[in-house]
């Protein structure tokens, strides 16, 4: 396109000037056939900043350096659970390695309201991985992280942690009363596989650690193919996102996949806190499912200490933190 055609319009019988020889209306069809960062500099614009918060968090990666030479040792002992609201949770192992999933955040579009109290605690961790590419879930900005793996597909071993990252796909049709799903179809794209847009893309984390594994479900669909769960093998704990408003997964298909993983331990997550989240999420509590349940545990703090001995003597028993949060 030659620029000297972008000549000044006529709106409502007056010129539409956005600056000396360009119209609003030229400078979007000169955005569109240049590319729009094209179309910003003919503005005199700054271009488009990095927003990586990386290179200001305090502290430093001492604790990795002093972990990284025991990596593919497995160590007996306690693992550590520390829930942070919504879908985030720290694990550390028993030799003092953390990596903490999914730290939240209110979408910075506004298009999906007010969902979060606060701003993500800056907690210091040496990994922070994220399932997804929701504003509910990706977050990783703000913990003081040495680490970011981001959905990451495939192994991963750091100290005496292993993690393993399944790709597959997020819920994409909405169970509950609230079709959120069907908010795709209205911006044009599609939720579901095998044309889903990128941000219905999911991973599944198993993590490894003291003789135990946990797997974090984030937002994945209920129905993924065979060899996903058999890929998957052996689980203790489980987190599930299920509420009572069925957001993600309903109570029927939270229950099938505990019945077809038989984890020794169930921890909800995706719910209404009050401490954490407003009703804004149009989420609720997950009491009601968890009091279905035929064995469960109201916890009376954010933290949960496991050792692999008693786990394996427990038998799908329901752990719920409920209203406890870490805030910090």
């Amino acid at each position: 396109m030659d620029c000297k055609d972008l000549k000044p319009t006529m709106l409502n019988g007056e010129r539409d000037a956005l600056a000396n020889g360009l119209s609003r209306r030229s400078f979007f069809v000169a955005a569109g056939a240049a590319g729009v960062g094209a179309g910003a500099s003919l503005l005199g614009s700054k271009p488009a900043e990095a927003q990586s918060q990386a290179w200001l968090q305090p502290g430093n990666n001492n604790h990795v350096i002093n972990l990284q030479g025991s990596t593919g040792q497995a160590s007996a002992g306690t693992v550590g659970i520390d829930y942070y609201g919504h879908c985030a949770i720290k694990i550390t192992s028993p030799d003092g390695a953390t990596v903490l999933f999914d730290p939240w955040r209110d979408d910075p579009s506004g298009a999906w309201g007010l969902w979060f109290r606060n701003e993500f605690p800056q907690i210091p961790v040496d990994i922070t991985m994220s399932t997804h590419a929701h504003f509910d879930h990706d977050a990783v900005e703000r913990p003081s992280s040495t680490m970011v793996l981001d959905r990451m597909a495939g192994n991963f071993e750091f100290a005496d942690l292993k993690i393993t990252g399944f790709a597959d796909k997020h819920a994409c049709v909405a169970p509950g009363w609230y079709d959120w799903t069907n908010a795709l179809a209205e911006f044009g794209v599609e939720a579901c596989p095998p044309n889903n847009v990128g941000h219905m893309d999911m991973v599944v984390y198993l993590v490894e650690t003291g003789g135990i594994r946990t797997l974090i479900w984030g937002d994945n669909r209920h129905n993924p193919p065979q060899e996903f769960w058999d890929a998957i093998g052996q689980v203790d704990v489980l987190t599930l996102p299920v509420d009572g408003s069925e957001h993600i997964l309903s109570f029927d298909q939270g229950n099938d996949i505990v019945a077809k993983l038989k984890p020794k331990v169930i921890i909800p997550t995706h719910y209404l806190n009050e401490v954490t989240s407003y009703t804004l999420t149009t989420l609720q509590a997950a009491d009601d499912w968890v009091k279905s349940q035929k064995s469960y545990k109201m916890l009376d703090s954010a933290s949960l200490k496991l050792e692999a001995g008693d786990v394996a003597g427990m038998n799908q028993e329901f752990m719920h933190f409920g209203n406890n949060v870490m805030t910090g």
